[in-house]
């Protein structure tokens, strides 16, 4: 098993989700935690989630809107305050939007979409990255999703940005591999996580669990993928057994985005 004692990891949108899921795993394997959320209510409960099931974790919890850099500076710098080195990152932070054709799509989502998902991961590179050269390394995870390998209808802003976020990945690794910092991207499908619950009322206001179901039936699993299935793979992308995947996109999808244009 990894083990991230001594080790710290800042997870970005920690209240929930991925993040949260991710949390848990990391804080059993032992890892110092920095959870930073702009939901402080959601933070705060988080943090006694992660500590009951770990109760010798620290956990620091900061507050911050990852589409304002000065925010992220904040939790950066708390988190060296705190625990004097970042070891690990995990740039979950991140928003779906609202499904409309391109078209039709309202400019003012679409700029926040692109401000959270795109430039909040930038920001948390930027100002990570230096602390890691300081530190001898590091390990990043961003979070881009199938959305970033393909294409998704009536999501031009998510499909936009988070392909952005699967090309930075690839620039930061070739640019900061010789400084001991390996930097890959996860590739989400549908987990069934709060977000992707709330796309399937959009889907289906009437009935959003036939949705599900129905979506569910298309993969070759036959089931939707659990937030601790995402969790563990961050947790081993972290990880000291990480050593040698660096600039990669991983696709955590029951196999599905190997089915798309095949009837």
């Amino acid at each position: 098993m990894s083990t991230f004692k001594g080790k710290t990891v800042i997870v970005t949108g920690a209240a929930m989700g991925l993040g949260l899921a991710a949390s848990k795993v990391l804080a059993e394997k032992g890892a110092n935690l920095s959870i930073v959320d702009y939901n402080e209510e959601a933070l705060s409960k988080a943090k006694e989630e992660i500590n009951a099931i770990a109760p010798e974790t620290k956990v620091l919890t900061v507050v911050a809107d990852v589409s304002d850099e000065l925010a992220v500076i904040n939790y950066i710098d708390k988190t060296v305050s705190e625990f004097g080195r970042i070891d690990g990152f995990y740039n979950n932070a991140g928003i779906e939007g609202k499904q409309a054709p391109l078209v039709e799509y309202d400019i003012n989502v679409f700029k926040k979409v692109i401000d959270i998902n795109l430039m909040g991961v930038y920001y948390g590179l930027k100002h990570v990255i230096p602390v890691m050269q300081k530190n001898g390394g590091g390990k990043i995870v961003n979070v881009a999703s199938v959305g970033g390998i393909r294409g998704v209808i009536n999501q031009m802003p998510y499909v936009a940005s988070k392909h952005a976020v699967s090309g930075m990945t690839k620039n930061a690794a070739i640019e900061y591999g010789k400084d001991n910092i390996f930097t890959n991207a996860i590739a989400p499908g549908a987990i069934l996580t709060p977000m992707v619950a709330e796309a399937f009322k959009q889907v289906n206001p009437a009935d959003p669990k036939a949705a599900e179901k129905e979506y569910a039936q298309r993969n070759p699993t036959r089931r939707l993928g659990d937030p601790k299935d995402v969790g563990n793979l961050v947790a081993f992308l972290l990880s000291d057994e990480c050593q040698y995947v660096n600039g990669q996109t991983i696709a955590i999808d029951g196999g599905e985005s190997n089915l798309y244009g095949n009837s």
